[in-house]
């Protein structure tokens, strides 16, 4: 199947299909006209406070299109930026439900949509000038050079921006099977000097990468961490894009991927700065139908809260609640259970019994790297 860019909707597709990564049947989202980033106007002192920057951005709704999606999530990984933080996420759903669904889509359609919008993406930080210029790294040459022909673009598709790979070999081999690189990923002790920066370079967007490659991301941020910009004094910064972490998180600790301890070392590190996770969940009841099918989202944009919401079925998302700290998906899925009680949507706890409710969530409602732990960061929550 091919996708053009028509088909990833950057122009304006509502985000009811986009974030109908929430139902396939809900109508799209409908929203008044506002400024995309509901930011006050500056004031005679010159500007908005940061308190109210952040509570506006603690009110700012889901984006109603991929065009607003794309302003916002550049605005957020820029004020996250200028706040000295250098690893950054940036997590959406890439491409319109109802393409998702079909069933011709593949993982490279969805890898290709992603390259296409963190080229966009990348637009926003780049200079014409030598230096400030940003790269998009996907994990091996093979697969940067299959997707620049599909693409039908070179290194630098636009000024400032290059299209490359983590893993790179020296000037001169054009060996297109390398089995050194299949022994080093196979015994997973690094990249064997692969990994290198690129020069003049001020951001990495990666993309595609499997838990498995993480340590090569590592690897990079080890070589450019103390770098520092002559003028603004600042570091290059790493943007995690589209790489579902809480996924690839899962994997930790299995045979063949990075071990748990990966997770506190660095992961935890990584700052979610624009973040859209849907979820969809179902619950029996007494009453018919007996089985209710909800839905809602995690929604954040720095430097707002992390924001519960809630599919109220007509094509618009309640806010349930804010979270300074981002909840774990057994705590939100309970947050949307919450809500439904106060609706008379299910049975109260009372009602439903103390035995009932365990029966329903078990004991453990987290996964291991949700929880607090000695060595970790906490920026992944905050």
């Amino acid at each position: 199947m091919k996708l053009s860019t028509a088909a990833i909707a950057l122009s304006g597709t509502s985000l009811g299909l986009l974030c109908d990564a929430f139902s396939s049947g809900a109508a799209p989202i409908t929203r008044p006209m506002t400024s995309l980033f509901n930011v006050p106007a500056p004031t005679a002192e010159g500007g908005a406070s940061p308190q109210e920057i952040k509570e506006a951005a603690d009110a700012a709704a889901p984006p109603a299109s991929f065009f607003d999606l794309q302003q916002a999530s550049v605005k957020a990984a820029q004020m996250a930026m200028d706040d000295g933080f250098g690893l950054l996420e940036v997590e959406f759903p890439p491409l319109p439900a109802n393409v998702l669904e079909m069933d011709d889509v593949s993982a490279y359609d969805v890898a290709k949509a992603n390259v296409n919008l963190a080229l966009d993406f990348a637009k926003a930080f780049a200079t014409t000038g030598p230096k400030n210029n940003v790269a998009i790294l996907l994990p091996d040459e093979s697969e940067c050079q299959i997707m620049r022909e599909d693409l039908e673009m070179d290194s630098n598709p636009f000024p400032g921006v290059t299209l490359t790979s983590l893993r790179r070999s020296e000037e001169g081999d054009d060996r297109v099977f390398k089995p050194e690189n299949v022994l080093i990923g196979l015994l997973g002790r690094g990249s064997g000097g692969t990994v290198k920066p690129i020069e003049d370079t001020s951001m990495y967007i990666i993309i595609g990468a499997s838990a498995q490659e993480l340590p090569d991301v590592e690897e990079l941020y080890e070589q450019i961490k103390d770098q520092k910009d002559e003028e603004t004094g600042k570091s290059p910064v790493i943007v995690f894009y589209n790489l579902k972490l809480d996924i690839l998180r899962g994997d930790l600790g299995a045979p063949a991927f990075p071990s748990k301890e990966f997770q506190d070392r660095f992961l935890s590190r990584v700052k979610p700065v624009y973040y859209l996770r849907t979820r969809q969940y179902s619950r029996s009841i007494s009453q018919p139908p007996f089985i209710l099918n909800f839905q809602g989202c995690i929604f954040r944009s720095y430097p707002g809260h992390y924001q519960t919401l809630l599919d109220t079925g007509t094509g618009r998302y309640r806010k349930v609640v804010g979270n300074d700290l981002r909840p774990a998906l057994g705590e939100f899925k309970e947050q949307l259970t919450d809500a439904l009680r106060e609706e008379g949507g299910i049975a109260k706890k009372k009602e439903e019994g103390a035995l009932f409710g365990f029966l329903r969530t078990g004991y453990k409602t987290t996964t291991w790297w949700e929880e607090e732990r000695e060595n970790a960061s906490m920026d992944w929550r905050l």
